[in-house]
């Protein structure tokens, strides 16, 4: 059997700005979500993920780039989600990410150096401002996507946060490695 040939290319000065990144600090809503909020007739909070970005996610973790959530909201579906995809690393209710992103930096012993962020809107602006690379989606706010060293052509939700992830396994030289890896240790009934 052929191994899979990388599909994905970016231009050189892009793969440099995202070398390096050892931690991806990430938003919920309008980066892994739509953005829209979902109400059930008992008022629970629905969200909508996209398995595109849960596939990214989880090849981030194997490449040795732990992902990190902050988020101003907190529901049970996001929680669910987040552990069903091994993310340990999460600040949940919270406006103020700066701080919140400082502190997981010091747990595991990294800096803005090895940072990239992935953010939509206001809140989200003082860690992509601080991060070595950021990215925003298709549908960020302009303030978000005028700070962004990237925007993907993917609307959150919709796999904004894969291409996020893709990006930056080309750039740190882990992708044709998890690429080539498809197929050998398939099994059945995993998915992202």
């Amino acid at each position: 059997m052929q191994p899979f040939s990388p599909a994905l290319h970016y231009p050189p000065e892009l793969l440099l700005q995202a070398q390096g990144i050892r931690v991806a600090f990430l938003d919920i809503d309008g980066v892994l979500t739509d953005g829209g909020l979902y109400f059930s007739e008992a008022g629970e909070t629905l969200k909508r993920f996209n398995t595109l970005d849960g596939q990214g996610l989880k090849l981030l973790q194997k490449a040795g780039i732990t992902p990190v959530v902050i988020t101003g909201r907190d529901s049970a579906p996001l929680r669910l989600r987040l552990k069903a995809l091994g993310i340990t690393h999460a600040r949940f209710g919270t406006e103020d990410k700066r701080p919140a992103a400082e502190a997981f930096l010091r747990e595991l012993k990294l800096d803005w150096t090895h940072a990239a962020a992935m953010g939509d809107d206001w809140p989200d602006l003082p860690v992509m401002q601080r991060a070595a690379f950021a990215c925003a989606p298709a549908n960020a706010h302009a303030q978000a996507k005028a700070i962004a060293h990237h925007i993907t052509c993917e609307r959150g939700g919709d796999g904004a946060a894969r291409a996020f992830c893709d990006l930056l396994l080309v750039a740190g030289g882990h992708y044709a490695r998890l690429l080539a890896q498809v197929g050998v240790n398939d099994h059945p009934g995993a998915s992202a």
